[in-house]
């Protein structure tokens, strides 16, 4: 964006890259939060691991809970200075995110053959939508689900050969499509209309007639400890544009220069904790912030930047779709929140 755009592109680019990151870490913190202190956003209220073992006590509360995760295991992780420091995290976090879906892949199973699965409606009931345009509530669910755009580059740099990037960004991409598909899947089987926008927070109670409760809770610490080793990899790509925004004149790159490393790091984990207290569901950030950011990264940016065509490569054909994109993109996003908003007002 800078190339094609100048200073004032590569500003947008921060400031997106900043909204979507600090928003996926702030949704990372809730859905730790859901999983060891519960839930109680909505109709009904869910119990966390925490508290289904100690009871309701001062430290098993959603603040409690966070500061000690966020001060014990999070800020050293995030005081890595290379991203391939964080490689053996990563894989962990991949094994976590199989573990979660061979659990409720086995709960699932499990029901089915109990006969107490309750089947899932295959299709839509339009009959529940004020207007059709609400289906376009998922498409920033499906665009934050995708955009990693911002992790290329600095994983990329730190590649023994920059070429095996094509090969990582599609093995990344067909590991995350499989494991959002049978999340998914295994999810709706299980819960059906009951499917929260944490399906974490449904483990708080039995998935099934005779399966232990330690096996759901199983099930959620996993997936919760995924997001715990995930959350520096993205915390990285924030750390960086926030330092590109802020100190655009410092020479000294960010990882050699400690002072200014550690106050940005320190302010923004702080940040993060408050914003993940006082936001009460991921829903409220993916609806909103995921019609904007994310979108604008993915599909409106790439667009603009090929329409720009600064080298002169670009072909008609390549102009076309880019237009394309850029005005589905657009559209659908504002017919998203427009949707998003009227949901609000009538709740």
């Amino acid at each position: 964006m800078g190339d094609a755009f100048g200073r004032a592109g590569a500003v947008v680019l921060n400031v997106c890259v900043v909204f979507t990151t600090m928003g996926t870490l702030i949704v990372y913190l809730i859905i730790i939060g859901d999983v060891m202190s519960g839930s109680a956003v909505g109709k009904d209220a869910h119990v966390g691991v925490l508290q289904e073992l100690f009871g309701e006590r001062w430290w098993t509360t959603r603040v409690a809970v966070l500061l000690v995760i966020c001060v014990v295991i999070l800020l050293p992780l995030v005081l890595r200075r290379r991203v391939d420091s964080l490689r053996y995290t990563s894989a962990v976090s991949i094994l976590l995110a199989v573990v979660f879906i061979i659990i409720s892949l086995g709960i699932a199973v499990y029901t089915i053959f109990t006969g107490t699965v309750n089947m899932p409606r295959m299709f839509p009931d339009f009959s529940r939508l004020s207007s059709p345009f609400e289906l376009f509530t998922a498409v920033p669910v499906i665009v934050v689900a995708f955009t990693f755009h911002f992790n290329v580059h600095p994983i990329r740099a730190e590649l023994k050969s920059s070429s095996d990037m094509k090969a990582a960004v599609r093995i990344s991409l067909v590991l995350c499509s499989a494991i959002y598909v049978l999340v998914g899947f295994f999810g709706f089987l299980l819960f059906g209309e009951a499917t929260m926008a944490d399906v974490l927070v449904n483990f708080d109670r039995s998935s099934g007639a005779g399966v232990p409760q330690a096996l759901n809770d199983l099930a959620r610490l996993s997936y919760a400890l995924h997001l715990v080793l995930v959350f520096p990899l993205l915390n990285f790509s924030l750390r960086i544009n926030v330092d590109e925004l802020l100190f655009q004149g410092k020479r000294s790159p960010l990882a050699t220069d400690t002072p200014r490393f550690m106050f940005l790091t320190a302010a923004l984990m702080v940040l993060l904790y408050a914003l993940a207290i006082v936001i009460p569901s991921i829903w409220t950030l993916i609806q909103y912030g995921g019609s904007v950011f994310p979108v604008s990264l993915s599909l409106i940016f790439p667009g603009a930047i090929v329409l720009r065509d600064i080298d002169g490569t670009a072909k008609k054909k390549d102009k076309a779709v880019a237009l394309t994109m850029i005005m589905l993109a657009v559209i659908s996003s504002s017919i998203a929140i427009t949707a998003n908003i009227m949901s609000s007002n009538r709740n």
